[in-house]
């Protein structure tokens, strides 16, 4: 039995979709229940939701044998998984916004508003910036317009709240989609059931490319 780690929400419904569609489908995670844990012992199966951010926790742990994560997850924990396959879904990229018309003064410290501090700490690391991180954990848009920051570092997607914060992004820090993850302990005693799902979704990204 393979243990599946899905994320709940869009994502992992599309998620499924792509793992029903490569010939591992569990018709009981389509029911309209409280379930958290779904399994189909013909196929070998055994699917469970966690939240987004969790997923690499539980590969990486090896309560599930795979899982599907943001890219942004796996660079800002860098948990000690293998990373087999990009989905090519939910994709989006992680950007530094600012205030229109944002300069950045080098002289100066540039302090900078963020969910993703390891992530923002090693971009601007790369530049040789010196920066003062300022962690938030909701409603990052906020910190540049009261003047708690100069810039933030969050994930964009249509760049819609940015605009209608008058924010606007300076630059792209690393484009994001969803990855196809796997424990290594797993990856290594079950090896050949892996790769013949990794095979199936590989069909599926070209497919949905």
């Amino acid at each position: 039995m393979i243990n599946i780690a899905l994320p709940k929400g869009r994502l992992g419904e599309k998620v499924y979709a792509m793992f029903e569609k490569a010939g591992f489908e569990c018709p009981s995670i389509l029911e309209n229940n409280r379930k958290l844990i779904f399994e189909n012992e013909e196929k070998g199966v055994r699917y469970f939701w966690v939240k987004p951010s969790d997923v690499s926790i539980y590969v990486e742990r090896g309560a599930a044998d795979i899982g599907v994560a943001g890219k942004d997850i796996l660079l800002e924990y860098a948990p000690e998984i293998y990373e087999l396959l990009d989905l090519n879904i939910g994709k989006c990229r992680m950007a530094v916004a600012a205030k229109s018309g944002f300069y950045d003064d080098n002289e100066k410290t540039l302090k900078v508003a963020t969910k993703f501090v390891n992530i923002a700490k090693n971009f601007y690391a790369s530049r040789c910036r010196d920066i003062d991180i300022i962690k938030l954990n909701g409603s990052i848009e906020i910190a540049p317009i009261l003047g708690l920051s100069d810039v933030i570092v969050d994930i964009v997607e249509t760049g819609t709240t940015l605009r209608e914060n008058d924010l606007e992004v300076v630059e792209t820090v690393v484009p994001i989609s969803a990855r196809l993850i796997a424990n290594k302990a797993s990856f290594k005693f079950k090896t050949a059931e892996i790769e013949k799902i990794v095979d199936s979704m590989k069909a599926q990204v070209k497919t949905d490319d």
